[in-house]
């Protein structure tokens, strides 16, 4: 994992929080480890939805304590779930949208909370959002002490599984056996050791490669493929929550502001060439503005039959030419600053989408690489023109894109992108049960988007592990992305 630029878990975004932070906290409810799907009790031993799915009622453990020696107790989840749901002044938690229709959080008694909502939710949205591993159960009296704010506080304490021992900035954290976890028998190591090393890197690759660690998460292609065929160790492929995309802002830029400038670099890029630049450095797949494996989105082969995934962009290409003249801007624009995250597919993938505006529709553009904490900065402030990052989402539901990457003030909709013909429709999906008619409005909002992109697609990850067979307990071949089960409380190493 890359080494955080922070601290703050509720408020990041990204696997160098969750990764080395997670096995020290615990959630309401989680993810069962055996398959990543299962929703399973955690810190809330049961719970009940009244029949109209507007109350959630969580039943907590009794006895269960804190690294510091404090009691837990519904106050904290409150205190927790307030921050998330209506986050303080300068905050800004992606997670917040989930729980947009929490009205009130009520404390029965100390170990019983109600969450009273203003209307209801599928069930299993609203449980995946409770089981969220971002969703850690944090101190009351930890986030008054910071004003709701924990981004530079190390070490605060929680109920998790393992205990902080030391951390070396940018190398290691170290963590041991909590001896009083409430999950009598777990966790079964005594000690656990978070490597910081960026995602798809060399450095990554060959520490696995070399033995010198038992597990490695975001291998690149190359040592993937290596780590498939030495004896003795398990790789797995799995799907990931994150799309990668640049966005255009269009509060900055008048251009920008335009649907058909917007379309017509959606359509200049070589989606499938994209893919090929990165081949050896990241794991990646062509999708639109939906993940493309998602029952409820464009299947593949109909995806690549339209303008923008095609393998032959000559047609679409022509189209967005022709869009760039109807906007206005036939002759082209010049000297967009593009903002690119230092890490190794932003900069490979920024010097071919260059040459592709460049070629396709005369876009000229200025790249200017920054480091990851810099990156967020400047795309919160709208201190771009173009920015290309990855981002995102909790669950995989539709509804869950449509709000933090798409919604109006979505936590994570960088551009400034508002249509309100999408947002109604985005809300209608949110409130439908209904699985046919949610896939139905699905496709209408998927084809809004195409016509008015709140961000530019480049593509979606995938995840390479590999870990010697004397890790045991952990196959993550059948979880959706590396944020929910994230613990290692039910990892045991057997004797060789």
């Amino acid at each position: 994992m890359a080494a955080p630029a922070h601290f703050d878990v509720h408020q990041s975004g990204t696997v160098a929080n969750i990764g080395p932070q997670s096995p020290m906290y615990d959630t309401l409810l989680r993810r069962h480890p055996k398959d990543g799907q299962t929703i399973i009790p955690d810190l809330a031993w049961k719970w009940e939805i009244s029949p109209d799915g507007k109350k959630y009622t969580f039943y907590l453990r009794k006895g269960v304590k804190f690294h510091d020696g404090a009691d837990f107790t519904a106050e904290d989840v409150k205190a927790t779930y307030e921050r998330i749901a209506r986050p303080p002044k300068g905050v800004v938690i992606p997670r917040t949208p989930l729980f947009a229709t929490v009205g009130e959080i009520v404390v029965v008694d100390p170990h019983r909370i109600e969450f009273r909502m203003t209307e209801p939710r599928p069930k299993a949205y609203m449980l995946g959002a409770f089981a969220s591993g971002w969703n850690i159960i944090v101190r009351k009296k930890t986030l008054e002490e910071h004003q709701g704010n924990l981004r530079q506080v190390m070490n605060y304490p929680g109920t998790g599984p393992f205990k902080h021992v030391s951390r070396k900035d940018k190398e290691i954290w170290v963590m041991e056996r909590n001896p009083a976890y409430w999950n009598k028998g777990l966790p079964y190591v005594d000690r656990l050791e978070v490597y910081h090393m960026f995602p798809f890197s060399p450095e990554l690759g060959s520490s696995f490669l070399s033995g010198k660690v038992d597990y490695a998460r975001l291998l690149d292609p190359v040592s993937w493929r290596k780590a498939k065929e030495m004896p003795g160790v398990t790789a797995a492929a799995f799907n990931q929550s994150v799309i990668q995309a640049f966005w255009t802002n269009m509060e900055k830029n008048k251009a920008l502001a335009n649907p058909k400038v917007r379309r017509a670099i959606h359509l200049a890029m070589d989606r499938h060439a994209l893919v090929e630049v990165v081949k050896d450095t990241a794991p990646m797949q062509v999708g639109g503005f939906v993940y493309p494996f998602h029952e409820m989105s464009t299947p593949r082969a109909e995806l690549e039959k339209k303008l923008g995934y095609q393998k032959d962009v000559t047609p679409a290409v022509q189209e967005a030419r022709r869009l760039m003249k109807e906007a206005g801007y036939g002759n082209g624009i010049k000297g967009l600053d593009f903002v690119v995250r230092d890490i190794a597919t932003f900069k490979l993938w920024a010097v071919a989408i260059q040459a592709m505006l460049k070629e396709h529709i005369n876009i000229e553009t200025n790249l200017r690489v920054v480091q990851t904490s810099v990156w967020f900065d400047e795309a919160q402030a709208g201190n771009f023109d173009l920015a290309i990052s990855a981002i995102v989402s909790t669950l995989m539901d539709p509804s869950d894109i449509f709000s933090a990457w798409y919604g109006k003030d979505g936590p994570q909709n960088y551009s400034r992108w508002t249509n309100p013909g999408f947002h109604d429709l985005a809300h209608q999906i949110e409130r439908e049960v209904d699985d046919n008619r949610r896939k139905a409005m699905v496709r209408k909002a998927e084809d809004m988007l195409e016509q008015d992109p709140p961000l530019i697609p480049v593509a979606y990850e995938q995840i390479y592990d590999a870990w010697y067979n004397r890790v045991r307990g952990q196959n993550p071949s059948t979880y959706f992305g590396i944020y929910d089960v994230v613990r290692w409380d039910t990892v045991w190493m057997a004797q060789t």
